[in-house]
């Protein structure tokens, strides 16, 4: 099992205000240290409102390329709907040379609203735009010299797209909520699958992900193209209450404010408390318990080959994310590594 952290790059994670500057150099020198204990992938998300820096990931990636070496360098997700297949592409592609072949790409619709206006996009066209520049996506990949026609994109007719990823195929993972469609679509298509779980019973997804393996199955794809990782929200401290102490002032207030735009009520200690028991999705705690947390949601869910941890809700000071990312890569990662290989010696 891979496991890793993903980021939004909150600039206000020290609730200082600190620095855009100062944020972003923080976050590489993040994934630096990840990748130097030994996580096998670190992502960062796509938005654009004033409390994230994420709005340009390829760039935040490419950053880190040149200070890392072994770990996997992702988006978290790239908004596929409002953005450019070929420029996308491009920009993922050049970060696959600059790692040496460690870039990948989650696409998904997105969760927020704000790209839409931005681009020059219709919210209303939400699920076809992404289906569309998804179908060109997946063209450009295949094809050095492409040929595709859409209606929300002018027409290639064999127009070469440069530079090609080291990879081939290069890497790209199909992001989800909790539509069955988005899964559906995912097995069809025979891509990974990232499942965003941040609230509610994790295993209530399972009927939704064996609705992609059925539909993968079908559609005539192996098992080992149908790969499941979850993102999962989460916090891992040297002891359990020192997790809790940490993480739920940030957190609560973070998914209180989140609420007011999305209508969810507010969030409250007794809501916490239930995320945080042995069904619910958020993933706190000390490392041991955490790692048996992981293991049974895995097998609540048939089988997973990849787990991220997202902190940012909490606010946390950075000395808090490094060391939570220290424990992530020298406690969590082993633990479960050595889990899943006792378990293919056995099978």
């Amino acid at each position: 099992m891979q496991v890793g952290i993903d980021s939004f790059a909150a600039w206000d994670d020290d609730g200082l205000q600190v620095s855009p500057s100062e944020r972003l150099r923080r976050l590489v020198d993040q994934i630096e240290y990840a990748d130097r204990i030994g996580l096998d992938v670190f992502g960062v998300g796509e938005h654009h409102r004033k409390e994230f820096l994420d709005s340009a990931p390829a760039v935040v990636l490419a950053a880190a390329a040149t200070r890392t070496k072994q770990i996997r360098l992702t988006s978290a997700v790239t908004v596929l709907s409002a953005a450019d297949p070929v420029r996308v592409f491009q920009e993922f592609a050049t970060l696959d040379l600059l790692s040496q072949g460690r870039a990948e790409m989650v696409v998904g619709r997105g969760s927020s609203i704000e790209a839409f206006p931005l681009f020059g996009f219709k919210l209303e066209d939400y699920d076809s735009l992404f289906a569309e520049k998804l179908d060109l996506l997946l063209k450009i990949r295949e094809n050095e010299h492409v040929h595709w026609s859409g209606k929300y994109r002018y027409r290639l007719s064999g127009q070469g797209v440069y530079p090609r990823p080291l990879q081939n195929p290069f890497p790209i993972w199909l992001g989800v909520g909790g539509t069955p469609e988005s899964f559906v679509r995912a097995g069809l298509l025979g891509l990974p699958l990232m499942v965003a779980i941040i609230g509610g019973e994790t295993h209530r997804f399972r009927p939704l992900i064996d609705l992609y393996r059925e539909a993968g199955r079908q559609a005539g794809h192996s098992a080992d193209q149908l790969k499941v990782g979850v993102h999962s929200l989460g916090y891992v401290a040297e002891s359990t209450q020192e997790a809790v102490d940490d993480f739920f002032p940030g957190y609560a207030h973070t998914m209180t404010e989140i609420g007011k735009e999305r209508g969810w009520p507010k969030m409250t200690r007794a809501s916490f408390d239930a995320q945080r028991g042995s069904q619910g999705a958020l993933l706190l705690g000390d490392p041991d318990e955490v790692v048996e947390k992981i293991i049974r949601h895995s097998q609540a869910l048939g089988g997973i080959s990849r787990i991220t941890f997202m902190m940012n809700p909490a606010s946390l000071p950075h000395a808090k994310l490094m060391r939570a990312t220290e424990l992530i890569g020298k406690r969590i990662a082993p633990a479960l590594r050595e889990v899943y290989e006792n378990y293919m010696a056995v099978v």
